[in-house]
């Protein structure tokens, strides 16, 4: 019997006939987009080092990363000059953090720096803004009133107040947070005046690099803001995954492809919307992405059942959610090998449904 793909591959109208008419290679990709998800990311971390040994040396320049969260962690490694040995890195810090028996906001968030540091090391901020043909781009948002305090007793209305005016309008959100996009400059990328919400464009440097990559990962009650980034307004920046969950903005020129490596085989806005079955991202931002995730019977076969994911903190014991974390680590194999033989064996055409 012949087990099922591991892979799903889905595509936007524009995605699907552009490869149909043309096949697919390397040189279309214009921009990789990386959401939001903590743990999640662990199910592409293999699949992230079939990109960046396979795709990146084919690449014709330049070419947007746009990341959310976790997805910007993820590219923050492609674009180093070795690449596979920050995904290493990574994944090595990643799997191996530990935490008191009831961590608070502090440990956690110092936790999240020394990995971060880690995975930079001494050369990775210089080597991002220098890369010869990525362009890294950090969505983060920029709190506004009652979210801008640290303050639980004043954050955790605000946040009820979001949730709840976004169940009724997505862009109500802007009265709460502000979009705050740290930016390559040596290519504006296609989603650089992203509408739809308050937006403001920092150039990305070394003196903000590292703060930025901190601040979308910055999810709200679990992790501390960064407070004032050198060169951007001064606020407290969290998770750019309140309004950029999945990102939904414009993500490719009218000439290029999205390539996105995803947990799931659908876009879900914003951090909110998750509930939301209703909630669906703009066609047209989405019109030339190719979404690449592991298949449900894949997923079937995980550890739980399941992709890794935060709350796993809470329902495990460490050394049981470690075991269960590095089992799903190893089993991503497959996903990787699958994906290489779509690529090598130019099968992605015939493998592709609509998103």
């Amino acid at each position: 019997m012949t087990r099922a793909a591991a892979l799903s591959f889905r595509a936007g109208p524009g995605a699907l006939q552009a490869i149909h008419k043309h096949g697919f290679s390397a040189e279309l990709v214009g921009t990789m987009a990386g959401a939001s998800g903590g743990a999640k990311w662990l199910v592409l971390s293999k699949l992230d080092r079939v990109v960046v040994d396979t795709l990146v040396p084919g690449l014709r320049g330049p070419v947007h990363l746009i990341g959310s969260s976790i997805g910007a962690w993820r590219f923050a490694c492609y674009a180093q000059r070795r690449p596979l040995e920050a995904i290493e890195r990574f994944e090595e810090a990643y799997l191996g953090q530990t935490y008191s028996d009831d961590p608070d906001r502090d440990e956690i968030t110092a936790k999240s720096r020394e990995i971060l540091d880690y995975v930079l090391s001494e050369t990775g901020t210089a080597e991002i803004l220098s890369h010869p043909v990525l362009r890294t781009n950090v969505m983060t948002v920029r709190s506004r009133h009652l979210t801008a305090s640290e303050q639980p007793a004043v954050l955790v209305p605000g946040l009820l107040a979001a949730a709840a005016l976004n169940a009724v309008s997505r862009r109500s959100l802007g009265a709460f947070f502000e979009r705050v996009l740290f930016y390559d400059a040596r290519d504006l990328p296609p989603f650089y005046d992203a509408r739809g919400f308050p937006l403001t464009q920092v150039e990305l440097s070394e003196g903000n690099l590292k703060d930025a990559i901190a601040a979308t990962g910055s999810i709200p009650m679990v992790l501390s803001g960064v407070r004032d980034i050198a060169g951007a307004p001064r606020g407290i920046y969290r998770d750019g995954g309140v309004i950029d969950y999945h990102l939904d903005l414009p993500q490719s020129a009218p000439e290029r492809l999205t390539l996105y490596l995803h947990f799931i085989d659908r876009i879900v806005p914003g951090w909110f919307d998750k509930k939301l079955s209703w909630r669906k991202p703009d066609p047209s931002n989405v019109d030339r992405t190719i979404l690449v995730s592991p298949s449900k019977e894949f997923v079937s076969r995980l550890p739980h059942a399941k992709i890794p994911d935060r709350q796993d903190f809470v329902n495990f014991e460490p050394e049981e959610r470690v075991r269960a974390w590095r089992t799903v680590v190893d089993m991503c194999d497959e996903l990787a090998d699958e994906f290489h033989e779509v690529l090598d064996k130019n099968q992605l055409a015939a493998r592709l449904e609509p998103l």
